[in-house]
């Protein structure tokens, strides 16, 4: 008995030296279906690293873009590992809010990232953060629809076409609309859907010098035209969906068409949560023959603020999640289909993940076809598909939004939210010292 208790008190003991020994990393990150997944997963990790425990801190989309902002900019300390986007990742490494990540392990792989994701997401050559999923943007829609419609979607359809799909589709007695597009308020969340919607209607943020454009028949033609499809066809209480609750709506059932992330459509095919999972297709995003299409460019990406005591075993989590052998463990776990899209070219071309995701030759075409130095039709001063990447933006961007919001959900018309955001924006450009 003596022995038995005494091999216990050591063994106590033991435990409490190592719990004492384990580091402990916070990790803050957003509530999209991947991250989710990731989570459960996480026990391959711990098994190869136990001697680090994680903390995860799991949030909304807007709130988590105000939290980490909050925390990085005034060196808080809350986080080891954050979940940033392609905005933020060149504006907070330049500020040297970031560390550079050179040491994810030499069968990382980093010349496999696909290169338009990784040079987004990189400075002077040095990457600062790792995608965990790139995406751009493309049409997802009901094949069933489209052909009780009597209509066929082209690869590359125009906005007009967008339209009339849309006003065919419109079932309101079963519950179907046309058309499901973001309008909750955020830089991130409509403003991202719209700005590059904008771009293929003409219309630019900024003018070579700095100008506001809001006042210019290009967003007027852009605002009317997304406020009245989404009055005709679109789900009721439009202003506050975001990405989340149009892919539950498209789940449901309960949309013709979907323009949003590629990221959403292994959640779309997937029959284990998708009613439709057998009837969709997939077309590039619209365009109206300016010569750009309203897509956008994103990674959501792991990164490691400086202020981190902990930067070894945060940067092991990193190199972990975004890594090839990350993949193959979710392809094991949950199928090929299911695997974070849009970071790394061997992917592309893998036969089995051909095979089982036939989104991934559009997915693969609209992230190439985005380019972050030309956004727009006119010339700009700036770089950014979806977003303008200034400091200033995040503020701006997230105005406007409100603005655009309450456009489409009536409490303001077209021509007052536009005249609104060219004031704001006027104000932010003036204050920032971009014009005088």
């Amino acid at each position: 008995m003596k022995l038995r208790t005494l091999t216990l008190g050591l063994l106590s003991a033991s435990a409490l030296a190592f719990a004492a020994h384990a580091e402990s990393i916070t990790i803050a990150t957003v509530n999209n279906g991947d991250m989710v997944r990731m989570q459960k997963l996480t026990d391959d990790f711990t098994k190869k690293n136990p001697d680090i425990q994680l903390n995860w801190v799991t949030l909304e989309e807007n709130v988590l873009r105000e939290r980490v902002t909050t925390d990085i900019a005034t060196k808080g300390g809350q986080y080891d590992v954050m979940t940033i986007g392609t905005y933020e990742v060149p504006i907070w490494a330049k500020q040297s809010w970031l560390l550079p990540l050179d040491k994810l392990g030499d069968d990382y792989d980093t010349k496999d990232i696909i290169p338009a994701i990784a040079g987004g997401l990189s400075v002077d050559g040095k990457l600062y953060a790792a995608p965990f999923y790139g995406e751009s943007s493309f049409v997802m829609y009901r094949k069933d629809l489209m052909e009780k419609a009597g209509l066929t979607m082209p690869d590359a359809p125009t906005w007009d076409f967008i339209k009339q799909a849309a006003d065919k589709m419109t079932d309101r007695a079963n519950g179907v609309n046309g058309v499901c597009l973001r309008g909750k308020a955020g830089w991130g969340e409509n403003m991202a859907f719209l700005t590059a919607m904008s771009n293929s209607f003409g219309a630019r943020w900024f003018d070579e010098n700095w100008k506001p454009q809001f006042d210019q028949p290009e967003w007027k033609n852009t605002l009317q035209f997304y406020v009245d499809l989404m009055k005709a066809d679109g789900p009721e209480g439009a202003s506050s969906n975001g990405f989340n609750e149009n892919l539950a709506l498209f789940q449901q059932g309960k949309c013709g068409m979907w323009i949003d992330a590629t990221v959403a459509a292994s959640f779309v095919s997937d029959p284990k949560n998708s009613t439709v999972a057998d009837k969709v297709g997939y077309a590039l995003a619209p365009d109206n023959g300016l010569g750009k299409r309203g897509n956008w460019l994103w990674a959501w990406s792991l990164a490691i603020p400086a202020g981190t005591q902990k930067a070894e075993a945060a940067e092991k989590f990193v190199s972990w999640a975004t890594s090839k052998g990350y993949l193959d463990l979710v392809a094991a776990k949950e199928g090929w289909a299911n695997v974070p899209p849009g970071t790394r070219t061997s992917l592309y071309n893998n036969a089995e993940y051909q095979k089982a995701a036939p989104f991934a030759k559009m997915t693969l075409d609209s992230i190439n076809a985005a380019d972050p130095t030309h956004p727009t039709v006119k010339p700009v001063p700036y770089v950014g598909v979806q977003f303008v990447a200034i400091p200033e933006f995040q503020g701006l961007g997230t105005t406007v939004g409100q603005l655009f919001s309450a456009a489409l959900a009536g409490q303001s018309s077209v021509d007052d939210a536009l005249k609104q955001a060219q004031d704001a924006a006027t104000a932010a450009m003036t204050e920032g010292g971009y014009i005088k």
